[in-house]
């Protein structure tokens, strides 16, 4: 972080003339990264509550302290005062994001905004020096923190922006200012905070509040809902939409004849503005290419060199546990550990069915699906069905909402079984598996898959 003024990155948050122009030199919200001269900002949480470092972040150095509420041991002078320490962040950020001015593509959208992000990374990077959001740090804390890693010799960045209710993306949006943006689609995830799908589109088009007139908007031309929203004329005027997609023939960006490798995907890049190019990206299944679309469509239309972008998308590189193929032990896996939805459960599977087992077998592991409210009991029917349709041998199940994944599986003529513990799916993962095959490890991320991975491996004991 740039150092900046106290005055300059927290104004807004006090009032006039009580705040001084010291130099700031980071905003923590972890009490183990106080340092001299950085301000410290409290969350009240379930576990731990912020307010009660807030005192030792002062004798630590800390030049101010943002909290809720007064604290003992923090001076009067030192102390910011707010409703809300979210508010907060995202205040601090936009003030520090003033600071400079990076070419950013904004990422929202119900699912693949990870992908989607790390495909934007591998384009910018091919053009300068480029930041990114780390891991999923998508919210009202982790937006702020991607912006105060701006540096004088940033070019380009760009920053995922997730959600849990109306209101957040604008904020975020906001106070990042893209000069692009990326809806990637309008999936189910969330329905238990949103209440419907048509909400669910109302916050991913909120990123449009923080670009500026002309910016380019690519939107997934596939999606049934960001169509809507375009006869609808709920897309602003004054931004530029860019269509993306590979079924629908009146995207300026689609991709045409994809064909799938053990190492990734090859296919014609089609732009209406640019011509075509053939691409290769190092990921499995259609919905990556969806993925990669997108980032070039953002990229082209901020003015980058439409084949230099496209020839980057081999650049990519996935994270965390999204999609990473590990092979132990004779057996091939598919780690897709992260998240799971409706949607990425469909495109997980289908992704499955096409890969070539060669001799082996394939087997998937899936966990429950969360935050789907009323809508639960049928999305997780509806991935049974999937699944049984998926070429596999057998499926293993864990956690409760996946019983009814199980018996949709075994009405569908699927051999599947439900796991009471980690521990009966690990032993049942042991008895099935064998040299050559294949296994689709996904759920969400809160079912710790992983977990009964790394025992599959015998890296780590089940705990």
């Amino acid at each position: 972080m740039k150092q900046i003024p106290a005055n300059q990155l927290l104004a807004g948050l006090y009032e006039v003339g009580t705040v001084k122009a010291e130099p700031i030199t980071a905003v923590v919200t972890d009490s183990r990264k106080v340092e001299p001269g950085c301000v410290f900002v409290c969350f009240p949480g379930e576990r731990v509550d912020g307010h009660d470092y807030a005192a030792g972040a002062i004798e630590n150095g800390a030049a101010y302290v943002v909290a809720n509420h007064p604290v003992e041991g923090v001076p009067q002078r030192q102390l910011i005062l707010v409703e809300s320490s979210h508010m907060a962040m995202v205040r601090m950020g936009a003030n520090y994001r003033n600071l400079f001015s990076p070419q950013m593509i904004g990422v929202t959208g119900s699912v693949g905004k990870t992908t989607t992000k790390e495909f934007c990374y591998a384009v910018l990077s091919a053009f300068g020096n480029t930041i990114k959001t780390e891991g999923n740090q998508n919210n009202e804390i982790g937006v702020p923190n991607t912006l105060f890693r701006l540096e004088e010799g940033t070019e380009y960045a760009v920053v995922e922006m997730g959600m849990s209710a109306l209101g957040e993306i604008l904020r975020l949006s906001r106070a990042a200012r893209p000069s692009a943006g990326i809806i990637t689609c309008i999936g189910v995830s969330h329905m238990e905070t949103l209440g419907s799908r048509d909400n669910i589109l109302k916050a991913k088009l909120e990123i449009c509040a923080g670009l500026p007139d002309g910016a380019p908007l690519a939107l997934n031309g596939d999606d049934e809902y960001l169509r809507k929203a375009e006869k609808e004329g709920r897309i602003p005027e004054r931004l530029r939409p860019v269509w993306f997609g590979i079924e629908d023939k009146r995207c300026q960006v689609r991709a045409e004849n994809i064909r799938s490798g053990a190492d990734g995907q090859s296919f014609t890049l089609v732009d209406s503005e640019n011509g075509s190019f053939e691409v290769f990206i190092p990921a499995l299944g259609r919905h990556n290419v969806y993925d990669a679309l997108s980032a070039y469509a953002a990229a082209s239309r901020m003015g980058l060199e439409p084949q230099r972008a496209a020839r980057a998308l081999a650049d990519y590189r996935s994270t965390g546990m999204r999609q990473n193929v590990v092979k132990k032990n004779g057996i091939t896996v598919v780690e897709d550990c992260y998240n799971a939805s409706p949607d990425s459960m469909r495109a997980s599977l289908e992704m499955f069915r096409e890969l070539d087992a060669g001799t082996g077998r394939k087997f998937a592991l899936l966990g429950d699906m969360l935050e789907l409210g009323t809508l639960e009991e049928e999305a997780h029917a509806q991935v049974g069905r999937l699944a049984a349709g998926a070429g596999l041998e057998a499926l293993a199940a864990v956690g409760n909402a996946s019983r009814g994944m199980v018996q949709a599986a075994q009405e569908a003529g699927l051999r599947a079984v439900h796991c009471e513990t980690a521990q009966q799916a690990l032993d049942w993962l042991k008895a099935e598996l064998r040299e050559g095959d294949l296994l689709l490890a996904k759920a969400s991320r809160g079912m710790k898959l992983e977990k009964i991975l790394k025992a599959l491996y015998g890296e780590e004991a089940l705990q």
